[in-house]
């Protein structure tokens, strides 16, 4: 018979397991908030997981099972951050204001590479411009990109 003819599996069903979530070369560094919601991604895909093995449903359980593998190993080499207090330069974990050549102003707190969210308002302390912006006090300037920013305030 002729391999045309044959019925592929298609979708998820088409993997006996799913590649692997691509984990980070960097220090996993979390805020209190950052290990939080590690911690609630694994409960919630714990529950996922055994949803998925009582209804049968081999797709999801190949998803659950991938996501649970990569968070569970998150959170086995989180290295959680203390807060800095003294606020005086940018560290991890500090919500820091600047202010762009063309006069906008931004904030954004650094955090560790699974809580960042830049329309949120946190970057990851490995981004180019978290990078930039630590070890900086309030008015000092850094070079991103094609232009300049000022420091503002660091809380």
């Amino acid at each position: 018979m002729s391999r045309a003819f044959v019925k592929e599996p298609d979708g998820l069903d088409a993997f006996e397991e799913l590649p692997e979530r691509l984990v980070s070369d960097n220090p996993n560094l979390v805020t209190e908030e950052g290990l939080r919601q590690i911690e609630a991604e694994v409960e919630r895909l714990s529950r996922a997981y055994a949803e998925a093995q009582a209804s049968g449903d081999r797709a999801a359980l190949n998803v659950a099972a991938r996501d649970l593998r990569y968070w569970t190993a998150r959170r086995a080499s989180a290295e959680l951050v203390p807060p800095s207090v003294d606020g005086r330069e940018v560290r991890f974990g500090a919500r820091v204001t600047f202010e762009r050549e063309d006069g906008r102003r931004q904030s954004y707190r650094i955090v560790g590479e699974d809580e960042a969210d830049p329309a949120g308002g946190t970057l990851s302390y490995v981004s180019p411009l978290a990078r930039a912006l630590l070890g900086k006090a309030v008015g000092d300037t850094a070079r991103v990109g094609h232009g300049e920013i000022e420091i503002l305030a660091i809380e």
